[in-house]
């Protein structure tokens, strides 16, 4: 693992069923501490150090198919997590693009309807032999 920026923001999302949520995030390559033990607070984290923490919702907070959250993972696996992904991706087209914005990205419709989208400045494309991505895609297309 690299060592973390001196900067860096992370997003909390509020779950209705955290163990679930969790469960898909690890499909993406996100994992807790190895041995520790699982609380109703979640912080999980990738082999590049982004991490992502987790919560229960307040009632209320998330209606099906309103959420209003979004989180945006940038990593240069962008075709390894797509590849894995397969039909669980947003859009007629179930593979990355380049956008007007130059970026290469895609979405996924994460845990409680949560917005997902993956990607990389386009400029800093290149084939890096991706070994990273995680067993356990199957959570996120299935």
């Amino acid at each position: 693992m690299r060592s973390p920026p001196a900067s860096r923001v992370s997003a909390i999302i509020p779950c209705t069923d955290i163990d679930a949520a969790e469960r898909w995030w690890n499909g993406l390559g996100f994992f807790g501490p190895a041995g520790e033990n699982p609380t109703d607070y979640r912080i999980l984290s990738d082999a590049d150090g982004a991490t992502i923490h987790l919560q229960p919702a307040i009632a209320g907070w998330l209606v099906a198919g309103r959420n209003p959250f979004g989180v945006y993972l940038s990593t240069a696996r962008v075709d390894r997590l797509a590849e894995a992904a397969g039909n669980a991706i947003l859009g007629a087209v179930k593979a990355p693009r380049h956008t007007e914005w130059g970026m290469y990205e895609f979405a996924l419709n994460g845990p409680d309807d949560l917005l997902v989208r993956i990607g990389w400045p386009s400029r800093l494309l290149h084939d890096e032999g991706d070994d990273a991505a995680q067993a356990g895609m199957d959570d996120i297309s299935g």
